[in-house]
């Protein structure tokens, strides 16, 4: 088992060419592929790793576009559908100060969000390592549901599950619903990836240590808590590890806790680090992890867009050289 397998949606980010503009005022964009979940897919097969993403895009050009990108970066797409039911996803993106976004989504519904659950093989895992997912597609929706059925099919194969849930308040009706949400699918995760920002929205708390009878239920085994330019945390029920960030100037955070998350799957896949190992990871392990993770952000918001800005195994290492002379 060594794949990576990501559910949810793939779209279109269109990406403005004016920096510190509210959407309204932007003049021009530049589409690129996005998406949480594809993100991910992204960076572990950047680093070397197999990855698979199961969504469904619409049968437009746009569909027709992230399928390109998704075989130019080598990630599988043999559990994607198409419809004609609803188009693509579509996100439009501003950057303000210090390489933060704003959104503006277009999928009310999209393609990705019909997928259903009759749609989710068993076979989609047979050589999974983890699926990982987020919380922009667990809305009121059938692809909901497909969730429920791929994480289950996952967890029947012994694959981590890992979940970001990636908080988009305009996609909500209202933030408690998205909060029930993330609640209830919390504890089907092994790996628990979260922002500083994020934390105290889910958790009512400011510290993962405050948080943790929330955090650590059902089968959550790590959190992992990203806090941008004041570095990144790492927790189990017994141990932690703390990493601070580089002085660097960000021109583009798009993507940046897909990135982190995505190269710290494949540094477990890369180090043999199974389900049952998790739980136990101590500090200097979970602190050598943690680095890269933050380091492969790092150059990723040095950089324009997701996927795009995105390290190959090689770039990295040179880029991680260069920073330790």
């Amino acid at each position: 088992m060594d794949r990576l397998i990501a559910i949810g949606e793939a779209l279109i980010d269109f990406i403005p060419h004016q920096i510190g503009l509210p959407i309204k005022d932007v003049q021009d964009f530049k589409a690129v592929v996005g998406g949480a979940p594809a993100n991910v897919c992204a960076a572990f097969a950047k680093l070397g790793g197999k990855a698979a993403l199961i969504t469904q895009l619409g049968n437009d050009a746009f569909g027709d576009k992230i399928l390109k990108e998704l075989a130019r970066i080598g990630i599988g797409a043999n559990m994607i559908s198409r419809t004609s039911e609803a188009n693509t996803s579509l996100a439009f993106v501003s950057l303000v100060k210090n390489g933060h976004r704003d959104f503006s989504f277009y999928r009310n519904p999209a393609a990705d969000m019909l997928l259903s659950a009759e749609q989710i093989k068993p076979t989609f895992f047979c050589d999974a390592y983890a699926l990982h997912f987020c919380s922009v597609s667990l809305g009121n929706y059938p692809m909901k549901e497909a969730h429920r059925a791929a994480i289950n099919m996952a967890l029947n194969q012994g694959a981590i599950i890992s979940f970001d849930p990636n908080v988009r308040l305009p996609l909500w009706n209202d933030p408690e619903s998205l909060l029930r949400t993330i609640r209830e699918f919390i504890p089907f995760a092994h790996i628990l990836k979260i922002s500083d920002e994020e934390l105290e929205f889910i958790t009512g708390f400011d510290t993962v240590e405050q948080a943790k009878e929330i955090l650590f239920c059902g089968n959550v085994k790590v959190v992992l808590l990203t806090k941008g330019a004041n570095g990144a945390e790492a927790h189990t029920r017994t141990s932690q590890a703390i990493v601070t960030s580089h002085d660097i100037h960000a021109i583009d955070s798009t993507g940046a806790g897909d990135a982190f998350i995505g190269s710290f799957l494949y540094q477990l896949n890369r180090d043999k680090i199974d389900c049952k190992m998790l739980g136990t990871l101590n500090e200097k392990v979970l602190a050598k992890l943690l680095q890269y993770s933050n380091e492969y952000c790092e150059y990723s918001i040095q950089r324009n867009g997701a996927t795009a800005s995105y390290a190959t195994r090689e770039e990295f290492e040179k880029y991680r050289l260069w920073y330790s002379e």
